[in-house]
């Protein structure tokens, strides 16, 4: 398995992804989450991966099939009122295809991530994860991850 940033050639295998991760969600929430929406067009997945502050990993195989990613969003509040001006590496969304689950690829993946947030100088690395999502939970915990900060709701 290799990590390399995502490439045009991805995009299709990235829906694919996305779906999963959708699907997730919808099952989670479905008064959220729209069934089998889409989170980007192909133009919007084009114009991320040309940005320097939103770098996408990919976990490839030795075909260069994609079997994960990782989207991420460098994140810094210079000269802010109350905010130090650390960098951040947010993960916006994590992903490894449910057909190859449980065989460490989604470790490997976080792990690149901390690897990649280091060599750019970040402080921290950070994500969100929904509360419905609980294996998605149990898998952070395990890569280290404590609660950063709580969102919480009341539906009216």
């Amino acid at each position: 398995m290799n990590i390399r940033l995502a490439q045009e050639r991805d995009i299709e295998r990235i829906h694919e992804l996305l779906f999963q991760v959708c699907l997730v969600h919808h099952n989670g929430r479905p008064d959220l989450f729209k069934y089998g929406g889409r989170k980007y067009t192909d133009e919007q997945l084009k114009e991320l991966m040309q940005d320097k502050n939103r770098p996408i990993l990919v976990a490839v195989d030795e075909k260069d099939y994609v079997l994960g990613y990782a989207f991420c969003i460098f994140q810094q509040y210079l000269e802010d009122n109350i905010l130090t001006d650390i960098k951040t590496l947010y993960i916006d969304d994590l992903c490894v295809d449910e057909t190859v689950r449980g065989q460490h690829i989604g470790k490997t993946l976080y792990e690149a991530v901390i690897a990649f947030a280091k060599e750019q100088g970040c402080y921290n690395v950070t994500l969100n994860v929904w509360s419905c999502n609980e294996s998605a939970m149990k898998f952070y915990e395990s890569c280290g991850l404590l609660p950063y900060k709580i969102c919480m709701e009341t539906i009216l």
